[in-house]
Order: structure tokens, then C-alpha cells, then sequence
């Protein structure tokens, strides 16, 4: 007998009803114990090992709403899972009902209105290849295996983020099943308090089936920086950096990166394993103004190797893919940096050298551009203020590092707090430990409060967890 985790805590026997739900999708259904439910569990992140009570494979929005109706009637929370990519991992939850859109990728584009229409399991690798048909291109992340959903429901901080804003800045229409199982459209014409609240406000307002983007002229091909320094010369080359973003045209969107080398054919073989600081840009125009853009990044001197050039804005979107394979273990977290002080930079040198994995990093997101040009209130992200981001990202492959990479991360992101506003970012949240907190920072009370509001009346009895 199948159980799942009510709402109040409680379990409930799913009974016949169970195959009654199987009956009505046209996609699938995978339950404990049964073929295929051990891989259909599975998400990127490798740390995270869940068992839901079912997983409803959905085919069309009509399975979607089948689902929220089931759950709702049997008072099971829900989780949603898009493309999977999101480091806590909320989209797998113990006892939930698991609503996968993973098998609904399909992009629609309207060149001629500039907006593209993708279903919510879309990547940005398929947003991407179809915006960049037509020259146009909308905000995404930095890697292209990353779901469309989580990105923006969260914020979303990648490549034309000075230029275009946040992805959840570019969101003008939504396709919403809510609690009730109703299928809502959201819009400034339509619910305008509904797309507020799913731009940026971290989900848990019901499963978004479609998303609208505007759209804006980029590419093919982007001028890309990509320098390594030394991380003997991180003061040096941080302190540049601060002076440089500075002054940096809003095409520019860059960030700094402490790592190590690794062992791939990508790189001179002489330098594999040497730790490096990374200045990284993308510059948003074409590529004579786009080389002079970026070229102070690539002025520093005595470079371990310069990769810059032009690229495809689609191979850019991919080119950190590798780095993030399925099935590694993740644990990032955030924090909003009100400047680049020479305590930050000397931060950063410490913490970066202290890294238990070579595959972790430090890093320093330029922010600022059109992203910070948004009022606080007018989106559910909140405060845009921040010039800059710290990411501390610790992924490594072995299960018995787990404690170390975990305490490494918890005891970097200690150590800057005094530096920082306190404000981290939805989308690098850890595993949501005090996320209540989280989130109310990230927003700020008042829009903490607005979403809130709007929650009590999409899902007065909590079927959506937040941070889900």
C-alpha cells in the first residue's frame, strides 16, 4: 500500500484512487517499488536522494491539472519539477506528489512581436536554440541544462542581465494551474498581482505550464572574454576588476571566478591544476564594439592562457556545461555585496585557498545595469542595489567529502556575512536551511508580505510548498 505526507504531517493510503489518477494521464505515472521510479527521483544535484509518493510524468497541462486535483483532494503537497537543475533539489520532496514537466519542452516564437512562448520543463538550451533562429535572445542563466522555471521564478542572473535585466524581468505572460486546478492566464492585462509574484518571487503560486518572454535582437556571435590569471595575482587582479566594472559599458555583463584548472584539452597541459582567477564577459553588441568592450579585462598582464574571441551565443550559454555534470554533488550559497572592499578581495583569497574540492570556486558577480534600474516593489525579486554578488559554489564528486565541502561552504559564507547586506539569492540557496528567513530577506518585508497575500488566495491550504 502506497502512503503519501499530508499537509498537516499525517499520511494517507492513496488507495484505488491512485489508479484512477494513473487512468487519466496521458503521460505516466511512477510509484515506489514500481519500473522506472528510481530514475524518474533522480535529479541533478546528487545530494539529493527523496522518495515521493508519486511522480505524474505530465503530457499536457490537461495532466497537470489532474494532478493538482488529486493532490487537493487527498491533501498531499506538491512538488514541481521543471528542468531539474535547481541545487536544493525542491524539486523531489519525501511523501509529495511530484509534478514533472520534464517530457513539456515545446518553444513558440513570434519574431515579429519579439516574444517566445516555452512550456514549463523547457531548457534554456531550447529556448535558446529557438530565440537564436531569429538573431533575438532573452535573459537566461549561464548554463544551458538549467530549466526555464526555476531560473525565473527565482530572479535569474546570467549573460545579458546589464543589458536586458533579470530573466524575470523579460517575463510578460504566464500559464498558471493553481491549487484549485484551474488554469489561469497571467499578464499586465490579466492577474497582473500573479505575474508580479512569479517574477522572482521563488515559486510556490501554483505549476507554471507557460512562459512568455520578450525578446531582444543578439547574435549569432557575441565577443566573449575568457582570461585566466594566476591566483597568486587574485589581490591584484580583484582590485582591477573592481576599478574596471566601475566604469563598464552596460553591454558588459562579467564575472570573476577563483578555481583550478582542469585537466582538459581545453587548456595548455602545462598550467592543469594551477589555481587561476577568471575574468569572464559577455558583451551584448556587436563584435568590433563588443572586443573593445571587454578588452581592459584582458590588459592585465602575464595571462596562464586567453581564450577570448567570438562565439556563438549559444555555444557561450553551453560553455560551463561540462563543469556541472548530472549526478555531482552541489552546495551553493549567496550572498549580496554592497562593494569590492580590499576585505572582500582578501576574503576571497583565503576562502578560495581553503577549498577541499578543486572543482569548487569563488565567485564575484559584476551586477548593477539594467537589472538594478528595477524599483524594488515592481517585481517579487526585491532590492536590486547590490553591485556585486559572492557565489560560493562546492561541488565534488565523493559522498565521504560531503561533511567537509558542506562545512567549507557554511564556513566561507560566515565568514563574509559581516561584509554583506545578508541578502542571498534564491536560486544559490543551499538546501533552504532557515528559508523562511531566506526568502523575507531576499524580498524584503514588504513584497515579503505582498506574496504572501497572494499565496492565501491561490493556495489558502498550503499545497505548494514556497520554495518548491
Amino acid at each position: 500500500m502506497i502512503t503519501a505526507t499530508t499537509l498537516d504531517g499525517g499520511t494517507v493510503h492513496l488507495g484505488d484512487a491512485m489508479s484512477e489518477l494513473a487512468d487519466s494521464l496521458r503521460g505516466k505515472l511512477f510509484r515506489p517499488g514500481g519500473a522506472g521510479y528510481d530514475e524518474a527521483r533522480a535529479v541533478w544535484n546528487g545530494m539529493i536522494d527523496r522518495r515521493p509518493a508519486l511522480i505524474a510524468r505530465c503530457a499536457d497541462v490537461s495532466d497537470v491539472q489532474d494532478a493538482v486535483r488529486f493532490a487537493a483532494s487527498h491533501g498531499v503537497g506538491i512538488a514541481v519539477r521543471g528542468g531539474g537543475h535547481n541545487v536544493a533539489g525542491t524539486a523531489i520532496a519525501d511523501g509529495a506528489l511530484v509534478i514533472d514537466l520534464s517530457e513539456m519542452r515545446e518553444v513558440h516564437i513570434d519574431p515579429d512581436g519579439r516574444v517566445a512562448s516555452a512550456v514549463g520543463g523547457a531548457t534554456w538550451a531550447d529556448l535558446d536554440a529557438a530565440t537564436q533562429a531569429h538573431g533575438l535572445a532573452t535573459p537566461g542563466g549561464v548554463v544551458s541544462d538549467t530549466g526555464i522555471g526555476g531560473l525565473t521564478l527565482g530572479g535569474g542572473i546570467g549573460w545579458l542581465r546589464r543589458k536586458h535585466g533579470l530573466t524575470c524581468d523579460n517575463l510578460v505572460g504566464a500559464q498558471v494551474v493553481t491549487a484549485d486546478g484551474d488554469v489561469r492566464e497571467a499578464s499586465t492585462d490579466r492577474d497582473a498581482e500573479l505575474l508580479w509574484g512569479l517574477r522572482g518571487g521563488g515559486g510556490g503560486l501554483g505549476v507554471v505550464t507557460r512562459f512568455d518572454y520578450e525578446l531582444h535582437p543578439l547574435g549569432p556571435e557575441v565577443f566573449v572574454a575568457f582570461v585566466l590569471y594566476h591566483a597568486d595575482r587574485t589581490p591584484d587582479i580583484l582590485a582591477a576588476y573592481r576599478d574596471l566594472t566601475a566604469d563598464l559599458e552596460d553591454e558588459v555583463s562579467s564575472f570573476a571566478i577563483c578555481g583550478t584548472v582542469p585537466d582538459e584539452d581545453d587548456f595548455p597541459q602545462d598550467i592543469w591544476g594551477e589555481p587561476y582567477v577568471l575574468l569572464m564577459a559577455c558583451a551584448a553588441t556587436d563584435l568590433e564594439a563588443g572586443e573593445r568592450l571587454v578588452q581592459p579585462l584582458r590588459d592585465l598582464g602575464d595571462p596562464l592562457v586567453d581564450l577570448s574571441g567570438p562565439m556563438p551565443f549559444v555555444e557561450l550559454q553551453q560553455i560551463l556545461d561540462a563543469d556541472y555534470p548530472d549526478g555531482m554533488r552541489y552546495y551553493w550559497k549567496s550572498l549580496h555585496l554592497p562593494d569590492l572592499s580590499d576585505g572582500v578581495i582578501q576574503l576571497t583569497r583565503e576562502w578560495a585557498e581553503r577549498r577541499p574540492s578543486d572543482l569548487s570556486t569563488v565567485d564575484i558577480w559584476h551586477l548593477a545595469g539594467q537589472m538594478s534600474r528595477v524599483d524594488a516593489d515592481a517585481t517579487a525579486f526585491g532590492d536590486r542595489s547590490s553591485p556585486y554578488l559572492l557565489g560560493v559554489e562546492a561541488n565534488w564528486q565523493d559522498p565521504a567529502a560531503d561533511a567537509d565541502n558542506l562545512a567549507w561552504t557554511r564556513d566561507c559564507i560566515d565568514a563574509f556575512r559581516d561584509v554583506s547586506t545578508g541578502r542571498e539569492y534564491l536560486n544559490f540557496p543551499g538546501f533552504f536551511e532557515d528559508g523562511d528567513r531566506m526568502r523575507r530577506m531576499a524580498h524584503g518585508d514588504a513584497n515579503y508580505q505582498r506574496l504572501a497575500a497572494l499565496r492565501d488566495r491561490l493556495d489558502p491550504d498550503g499545497l505548494f510548498d514556497p520554495s518548491a
